[in-house]
């Protein structure tokens, strides 16, 4: 693959080729979006109309109901204080409406049903809804599904009012229409929308009372805190939007409001069948933009052949040029790009030809500085690779061969100086920095030299030549560094680290705790019985005995604890990531080891013991010196108890 695409040609067909394949994916994608909203609107538009369409049809059912039982009612009222049988509401007529007709006194009892029921005859239904509405504000009233008492099947009731001639309330006519059978619901199940839509019906209170699924009747719906549509419809909303079938299923929802009954009409349809035309669009699309790209193909591969016949002559007249066979291109084109090529490289050839001349002259003037140079440098490429050492480098770091190149330089630089240093020399690269530091050099043979080496980029009109490095020995210089600061933190007569050296590892530990929560302890102690010691045996003596003292403490702690000589007979020991649990073994060492240490003088032995305070970080410190006081007033505790002994600091003073 990586063969084909060498070529020009073939890289212009491959472009072209994505091109034009963006091109109409692009197309599709733009054609499947505008389309899927069009599409989306004008279902929602259908959606909302097949809605309010069903709600208006529910509202003059409701209301052609209720004007029948008004008509009844109103034949029923004169004789109901005289009769209450169930000649009064025998009407088959109205069957056509209603699955039963019962007529209600006015203290709630039923006292005629048709068809008759002999269970239902005074049944008191003072408890119901229906009833309390009807007798409160004596009007027409839908009732929410309830399950009938006679046959413990779910009903809808719908009531009139029955008044005597002066307007009171004097009974109601009950109309009973079953949310199972009732031809009412049954039709509106029967509903579909395209395939999968389907209409359905809800009561005010979020109960189905009609769904293409019989499961579904009487369910009742969860409200969702009026976030989801059926929420706000059950308050009065109408529109569409979009919504989750129970199935899971993505759809498009209407809804309409039935206000005779107080019922909202629902109106379902799947996404994947609203997008469906669209998809198909999109489908048969795509496969003419298939085989347009196949038929361009060929064509445009013949064009392109065509077109670059001429650069293919300049390639390979521009290789002869190369090689030696001819001194300049001489092509013959139309194209005045491939003209104003061949112009262009003629004239940078002539001016390659007297570069190259005057460049072997300053190479020669270089070199020659660069051997008769005292100081080592070296030279390297654009990329760092280093193409030059002068004699004086070779000398300083032992090499004696001459191709100098292909020395490892990386492998003699000391391994914990070698990852900074190989980073810091791609970061100057990269980033075209100079570049300064100073490492620790291995030769072949000898010592290991500390050097200092410095580059700096060789730059022409903005463009990178390569670099140049000068390497100093610089290792007298760092023993005397190194030995300046360790006598600036050392005491000279135990060697043990100072007051100066000790707050500051003190300090970094301090920085470790707030910054890492890692605890430290700190313990200071002082020598019990020393002064006898100065001013019996002379001060040779006593310094005979900080000496015994720093030998025999030195090895009781772990290589990464710091034991200072604070001054005097005052020592002091840092153990990092350590707590005072933890000291307590190192401690009782101390005091054990100390005890049994003697100097001698004029026959006489003179023994010391320690009077110890320790300490560790408190949240509430705000500087060393607050665990430094700690610490010290523990250890003039201890000397105040009876010396030879160890006080804890366990909080603030």
């Amino acid at each position: 693959m990586m063969r084909i695409l060498a070529t020009l040609h073939s890289r212009l067909m491959l472009w072209i080729g994505i091109g034009w394949s963006v091109l109409v994916i692009a197309t599709l994608a733009f054609t499947y979006l505008t389309g899927s909203e069009l599409i989306r609107q004008a279902n929602i538009s259908h959606l909302n109309y097949e809605a309010s369409l069903i709600a208006r049809q529910v509202d003059r059912s409701i209301e052609q109901r209720i004007e029948a039982l008004q008509h009844l009612a109103d034949q029923v009222s004169p004789h109901l204080p005289a009769r209450s049988d169930e000649s009064l509401i025998a009407n088959p007529p109205l069957l056509a409406l209603f699955d039963r007709l019962a007529l209600i006194s006015r203290d709630g009892k039923i006292t005629a049903s048709y068809p008759h029921l002999e269970s239902l005859s005074d049944v008191d239904v003072t408890d119901r809804e229906y009833f309390r509405f009807a007798r409160a504000l004596g009007r027409p009233y839908v009732s929410d599904p309830l399950v009938s008492r006679g046959s413990g099947r779910p009903f809808v009731m719908v009531t009139v009012p029955i008044k005597d001639a002066e307007g009171r309330f004097n009974g109601q006519l009950v109309g009973a229409v079953s949310v199972e059978t009732s031809s009412f619901f049954d039709s509106l199940r029967h509903i579909r929308i395209g395939t999968d839509g389907f209409a359905s019906l809800i009561s005010a209170s979020g109960t189905v009372l009609s769904h293409p699924k019989n499961s579904r009747l009487m369910d009742v719906y969860e409200n969702q805190n009026g976030e989801g549509l059926l929420d706000m419809a059950l308050l009065g909303w109408q529109g569409a939007g979009q919504g989750v079938m129970a199935d899971g299923r993505q759809s498009l929802e209407a809804y309409a409001q039935a206000w005779n009954a107080g019922w909202v009409v629902k109106v379902v349809r799947p996404m994947s069948q609203v997008q469906a035309p669209i998809g198909q669009l999109v489908e048969k699309l795509w496969w003419v933009g298939l085989v347009t790209i196949l038929l361009m193909l060929p064509l445009l591969w013949w064009l392109l052949k065509l077109a670059l016949g001429s650069l293919h002559r300049l390639e390979h007249q521009i290789g002869q040029v190369a090689s030696g066979d001819r001194k300049r291109v001489d092509i013959h084109t139309r194209m005045s790009e491939l003209s104003q090529l061949a112009t262009t490289f003629n004239r940078l050839e002539v001016q390659r030809e007297e570069a190259t001349a005057s460049l072997s002259e300053r190479q020669a003037f270089l070199d020659a500085v660069l051997a008769s140079s005292p100081v080592g440098m070296f030279v390297a490429s654009p990329a760092g690779e280093i193409q030059y050492i002068n004699p004086a480098l070779a000398d300083l770091i032992g090499y004696e061969g001459e191709n100098h190149p292909d020395i490892d330089w990386v492998s003699h630089i000391h391994a914990e100086d070698r990852n900074d240093f190989v980073d810091l020399w791609r970061d100057a690269i990269r980033y075209g920095r100079d570049f300064l530091r100073q490492v620790r050099y291995l030769p072949s043979q000898g010592e290991v030299l500390w050097l200092e080496v410095h580059v700096g980029q060789v730059l022409k009109q903005g463009a990178l030549l390569g670099h140049v490095g000068t390497v100093k020995d610089i290792t007298l210089r760092r023993e005397q560094e190194a030995l300046q600061l360790w006598e600036a933190e050392h005491d000279p007569l135990t060697g043990l680290l100072n007051r100066r050296g000790f707050e500051r590892r003190l300090e970094e530990a301090f920085i470790e705790w707030q910054q890492r929560d890692q605890q430290s302890v700190l313990m200071i102690f002082d020598l019990d019985h020393f002064k006898p010691i100065n001013d019996e045996g002379g001060h040779a003596l006593g310094d005979e005995m900080l000496r015994a003292i720093a030998n025999a403490i030195t090895p009781l702690v772990r290589k990464n604890d710091y034991v200072a000589r604070q001054g005097g007979d005052e020592f002091a020991i840092l153990m990092p990531s350590c707590t005072l649990v933890q000291a307590r073994t190192v401690s009782g060492r101390l005091l054990q080891t100390v005890s049994d240490l003697y100097v001698s003088a004029e026959g006489k032995d003179y023994r010391v013991t320690l009077s110890l305070g320790a300490a560790s970080f408190l949240d509430t410190d705000a500087a060393i010196d607050e665990i430094l006081v700690r610490a010290d007033d523990a250890s003039y505790e201890a000397k105040r108890k009876g010396r030879n002994q160890i006080i804890e600091s366990l909080a603030s003073a």
